[in-house]
């Protein structure tokens, strides 16, 4: 080989690589077919540009097979489904010259195609990658197109023109309809001079806002308008873009405005400052205070006028500030007024808005007297546990001066020792008494719900009260409807709440020695669901300043000995133990009325006491008593034993349960709170290993108030007596158990 063969040979080859690194270098992806349309050579964008063939691009590649392939695997969307005739119909078409070709593929990606070809019968295809550019193009055009449908759908008047000649670029349908088809929007102006001001201040600033000038409309009318201008760039040229606010519009929407206000349901005023004179005033405001002249006819007290401007001129602005006002018809009434002072048409003008308080101040106390009611609850909720406590104490040793004393009433005949049992059985009852008061107040709910005709205990508290009464001054008069609804109550205690009432009246009005009558009346509350009684007198009512305490315990204004100042506080306690409510409902000077709301008995259910079985003991029966109170146990079982029972008696629980096991006995009476074992204990025994004593088990117990005691009761649903105990209820007590059994046995 020859120097000069050598030579050439590595300048071709340098050409070649020159060739390849340029080829690399493009852009464009670059493509060059020979003239059998096989690939010669390709740059690398080339590839990426047709990634899902690349596999296939190589020196040699068959045009017409890339083609196949292409439309084969869907990369053209003209293609997809007509893949042989697309084909066909660019090989039967040959090579030709494409310049600048749009092709856009499956994936979404829109390439520039060009081909050229070769003087020695091939053909070099350029592609390039245009996505994002047509991208550009169409956010571009739909960003113009939104623009420009936004505007034209809006009222807006705004036009874009040209700074020198005023060539009118765009201008919305609005703009339009305002000026006409005017070419230049110098035509918009009767003053040239105001344009050129107004162009001057626009080139200074780049924008102008709210520039009074006069214009002409389509009708060449001259109306006063607003313009806002901004300078912008569009298409590489300065332009205007200008809003116009017509003013005579303005003032349309001002006349709007105040026929709005005067629409408003608001009671707003205008007022001078110095003089009062209305200036304006809305129909509710005339409503409230009348087609006044001066708003000095609003105050009650016309001093008031002037403090009010005063504290308003030192704080610009006054908000709910309670003046008494007087309306129209010459009520006086509370209201609050918000008011700021402004300045108008060179005036101290005040504009205000007053809103009559006589709703809310009605709702405020009645809110008051409900938190009282709370706080009375909460009292009562603490002296419950105290009576508790109280009661549970003497509960024992009552039940055998009770006792003793009633048997002893049924054992002596002598009438001198009668009358002393009689003082000592009165004076334990009343003690009795007491204690079922201090129960009955601390529990939290009647001790028996059942359905109760109102004028039936109302007849029977009348009653009650007119066979003690000491005054015949006095009438009780009654107002029941017909068909009242029954109530849901415990009949003694509400009649005792209503006897309650009754007596405070009657001592009221028999110590004043003012008023002659009391009225007791009930009305039905369907909408509420509610009974409501009330009891009235024309007394001289109670005072003022101890009304709020009249519901607190151990607070009365009775001499000493004469009240114990529980009676309130135990009608307050039942009543709301049962649903209900009540209230001293009193104007001064027109005597004492109390009112109650108790829920009626719809959807209740009557709890009616079975009838009570006397003791019946034509065999021997035999009975087991534990309690540990020594003298109560044996006071039971000494009543027992006069019934011919053979009693045992045990102070503790777990000789009970022993005695149990060992002997059958057809009663048990059992206290519940005792040291060791107690009452529960006992009864989970009774479950447990004596199940057949269940039906044969009561309670005699002085706590009902404990929550161990509640649950005990309420989930064995054995019998039971609260202490202090009578020998008639005792025996009523054993009489049902043995009866109860009888029933069983004999079914």
């Amino acid at each position: 080989m020859t120097m000069d063969m050598a030579n050439n040979r590595e300048e071709i080859k340098r050409a070649q690589d020159l060739l390849r690194d340029a080829i690399e270098s493009l852009k464009e992806g670059f493509a060059l077919y020979d003239d059998n349309r096989c690939l010669v050579m390709f740059n690398q964008k080339y590839a990426e540009m047709n990634k899902s063939v690349a596999h296939l691009l190589k020196p040699g590649l068959d045009w017409e097979i890339l083609m196949r392939e292409t439309a084969r695997k869907g990369l053209y969307a003209d293609a997809v489904g007509n893949e042989e005739k697309w084909v066909s119909d660019r090989l039967a078409g040959g090579i030709e010259f494409i310049q600048d070709f749009e092709l856009t593929e499956t994936d979404g990606r829109t390439y520039l195609i060009s081909v050229h070809p070769t003087r020695l019968g091939g053909f070099v295809v350029t592609r390039e990658d245009i996505t994002a550019k047509k991208q550009a193009e169409v956010e571009e055009r739909d960003g113009d197109l939104l623009i420009r449908k936004v505007l034209d759908a809006s009222a807006a008047i705004v036009t874009m023109a040209r700074i020198g000649d005023g060539q009118i670029l765009y201008r919305t349908p609005a703009a339009l309809q305002m000026f006409g088809p005017a070419k230049s929007a110098r035509e918009h102006y009767v003053n040239p001079e105001q344009r050129a001001d107004f162009i001057t201040q626009l080139l200074v600033d780049g924008r102008v806002d709210d520039f009074k000038v006069d214009l002409l409309n389509a009708d060449a009318k001259v109306f006063p308008a607003s313009i806002s201008s901004q300078l912008i760039d569009f298409k590489g040229e300065e332009v205007i873009v200008t809003s116009i606010i017509d003013l005579t519009v303005q003032k349309e929407a001002d006349a709007l405005i105040r026929q709005v206000m005067e629409a408003y349901p608001a009671a707003i005023n205008m007022t001078k400052a110095d003089t009062g004179e209305v200036l304006f005033a809305t129909p509710d405001l005339e409503a409230l205070f009348g087609p006044a002249k001066n708003s000095g006819s609003y105050y009650a007290n016309p001093a008031d006028r002037e403090r009010y401007l005063a504290d308003l001129r030192q704080a610009g602005a006054l908000k709910d500030r309670r003046i008494e006002f007087v309306d129209a018809k010459g009520r006086k009434f509370w209201g609050a007024d918000s008011s700021r002072l402004i300045e108008f048409n060179g005036e101290e003008v005040i504009v205000s808005n007053t809103r009559d308080l006589t709703e809310e101040l009605a709702l405020s106390e009645e809110l008051a007297k409900q938190k009282e009611l709370l706080f009375q609850n909460e009292k009562m909720s603490a002296l419950g546990e105290l009576l508790a406590g109280v009661a549970h104490e003497l509960n024992n040793p009552l039940s055998v001066v009770v006792g003793h004393s009633l048997m002893l009433k049924e054992e002596i005949a002598d009438p001198d020792v009668m009358v002393r049992i009689d003082k000592i059985s009165a004076a334990a009852e009343r003690c009795a008494k007491i204690v079922k008061t201090f129960l009955a107040m601390a529990r939290q709910q009647p001790s028996k719900i059942e359905q109760v005709d109102v004028a039936s205990v109302i007849e029977t508290a009348a009653d009650v009260v007119g066979y003690g009464s000491k005054s015949g001054d006095i009438s009780i008069m009654q107002d029941i409807p017909d068909n009242m609804p029954l109530i849901a109550a415990d009949a003694d205690q509400i009649t005792q709440v209503i006897i309650n009432l009754i007596i405070n009246a009657e001592q009221a009005l028999t110590s004043s020695g003012c008023g002659d009558h009391i009225k007791v009346s009930a009305r039905s509350q369907p909408d509420a669901g509610m009974v409501e009684i009330t009891i009235q007198d024309n007394g001289p009512g109670i005072p003022a300043a101890i009304r709020p305490r009249i519901f607190e315990p151990f607070f009365t204004t009775k001499e000493v000995g004469e009240g114990t100042g529980i009676g309130l506080a135990f009608c307050h306690r039942i009543i709301l133990s049962h649903g209900g409510q009540i209230r001293l409902d009193q104007a001064d000077g027109s005597g004492t009325c109390f009112r109650i709301m108790l829920p009626s008995a719809l959807g209740q259910r009557s709890e009616q006491d079975a009838p009570t079985q006397p003791v019946s003991t034509p065999e021997s029966h035999r009975a087991l008593i534990v309690d540990d109170e020594v003298e109560v146990g044996e006071l039971n079982a000494e009543i027992l034993r006069k019934e011919g029972f053979e009693v045992d008696f045990v102070t503790s629980g777990e000789e009970a349960i022993s005695r149990l096991g060992s002997i059958n006995y057809d009663v048990f009476l059992s206290d519940l709170n005792m040291p060791g074992v107690d009452g529960r204990q006992i009864y989970d025994a009774l479950v447990t290993h004596f199940p057949k004593m269940l039906n044969r088990t009561a309670y005699i117990t002085g706590d009902t108030m404990g929550q161990s005691s509640l649950g005990l009761l309420s989930e064995s649903g054995l019998p039971y007596l609260e202490k202090p105990v009578s020998p008639a209820e005792l025996r009523d007590l054993v009489g049902k158990l043995l009866a109860d059994q009888k029933e069983r046995s004999d079914g």
